[in-house]
């Protein structure tokens, strides 16, 4: 049962008899009717959709998926906007979710906006011009230098635990936040447990206000399909307490990596003389709405280091993987295409080959689990001998569900057993110095 406290008014007005809403509404005028359409305080919003009150220079949303945190973030802006706000940033995890989610989406910025005070919108440089002379502009988390520079008093970061280059596109933004007499910022995002998200929660960042919600919370706007979907699909889960529930997680009991570890190690650039470096694929074997990711990992090494330098994990047909492997091949100038064969067997192979011929092919086939393959490959990281660069979140968060008893997450950890693949081929002598056996696989080298 939902608690009245918790909705909105629209909420609470949908609650009530139909003659009692017809009789609302007709008692209103045209133009009331219209300013409702874009009336977010006092009737669309719910309580937990509001900025707090009192002196904050963070405001942190940590909500589960479908909670309307675009929403609360599109409408923060508006309202910052005529309330005196002169520069504003707006910065999202790629360049796409800037422009597809943050701006033109369906609950985006330009959609909160009447359409007669609507702002210009200017792309290749992202701008918005509203008419009260405030001009925000639009960055992503790729690309931390874009930051180096421009100064505002007002922010708004989209999804902060997914940026590649968390810690440095956040820093870069710290120091341009420097406009006006209480400059404050908005970060929107589903929670995991990153270095600098943990900062920002301990209050390391600045003075923080957290607001915590559920998918729930937003069921008045979400598809009753959807809802028994999820319900059926992630209650109790690990996987539902992060992405539903809201909740931040760190190392599971018996999980095989350490959040910590993974951070400390990880790093801004590789160095530029690695010795090798390989294509890794662990293709889904299905290809529809419900099929698993085709996990596509770009690992290097480097003295007796490896290097995880690209997360290029797609959903798509079998030619999309293959296209996108050789394209990273060239992009990486690498030494070889690692693909796992166990259901595919030479159709990965071929279907490489249909893109471009001649490639230095690794096939290798697993005759053990997931978890006993990872277990060596996890001890590499313990020995600060594997390194990120920069951020990779999905890779990242199903690393932190794979334990010591298997895979604690939802579907197959198709990245992790792309990553587990390339570091195996790339360092056979090293894992036998981990003291831990290798699982037993076969590879057969195609050329």
């Amino acid at each position: 049962m939902t608690d009245r406290k918790t909705q909105s008014p629209t909420e609470k007005l949908a609650a009530l008899s139909r003659e009692t809403r017809n009789e609302f509404l007709q008692s209103l005028s045209e133009d009331e009717c219209e300013d409702l359409l874009y009336k977010w305080r006092g009737f669309f919003a719910r309580p937990n959709q509001l900025p707090p009150v009192g002196e904050w220079d963070i405001w942190l949303i940590l909500a589960g998926r479908g909670f309307g945190k675009t929403r609360a973030g599109a409408e923060w802006i508006r309202e910052k906007v005529y309330g005196g706000a002169r520069r504003i940033a707006l910065v999202a995890e790629t360049q796409k979710d800037l422009e597809e989610v943050m701006i033109e989406g369906n609950s985006g910025v330009l959609s909160v906006f009447p359409p007669a005070r609507r702002p210009r919108y200017q792309k290749k440089p992202v701008r918005l011009m509203f008419d009260t002379g405030a001009v925000a502009l639009g960055y992503n988390a790729t690309q931390p230098d874009q930051l180096r520079g421009p100064q505002f008093d007002v922010a708004w970061c989209d999804e902060l635990a997914k940026w590649r280059y968390a810690r440095e596109t956040w820093d870069q933004l710290q120091f341009g936040m420097r406009l006006g007499e209480t400059p404050q910022q908005l970060v929107t995002t589903t929670p995991r447990p990153i270095e600098v998200l943990k900062s920002i929660l301990n209050s390391r960042e600045g003075r923080v206000h957290v607001t915590r919600g559920r998918t729930v919370d937003n069921r008045s706007n979400l598809a009753p399909s959807f809802l028994r979907k999820i319900k059926a699909r992630y209650a109790g889960t690990v996987l539902g307490q992060q992405e539903l529930e809201g909740e931040v997680l760190d190392t599971l009991p018996g999980g095989l990596w350490k959040r910590e570890q993974i951070d400390a190690t990880r790093i801004d650039r590789a160095p530029e003389d690695l010795e090798r470096i390989l294509i890794s694929i662990d293709p889904a074997m299905t290809h529809h709405r419900e099929s698993n990711e085709h996990g596509l990992i770009v690992v290097g090494t480097c003295h007796r280091h490896g290097y995880v330098l690209e997360d290029a994990s797609l959903k798509g047909s079998p030619l999309s993987w293959a296209r996108r492997a050789v394209e990273l091949y060239d992009i990486y100038a690498a030494d070889g295409i690692v693909v796992e064969v166990n259901q595919g067997g030479d159709m990965v192979a071929q279907t490489i080959r249909s893109v471009r011929d001649g490639m230095n092919i690794i096939q290798v086939r697993a005759t053990r689990g997931k978890h006993v393959r990872a277990e060596p490959v996890a001890a590499l990281y313990e020995q600060k001998r594997v390194h990120h660069v920069g951020n990779f979140p999905e890779l990242e968060n199903q690393m932190s569900l794979m334990t010591s008893a298997g895979f604690e997450g939802d579907g197959s950890p198709d990245r992790l057993d792309a990553l587990v693949w390339a570091i195996i081929e790339l360092f056979p002598a090293m894992l036998l110095e981990t003291s831990v056996k290798i699982p037993h696989f076969s590879v057969r080298h195609v050329v």
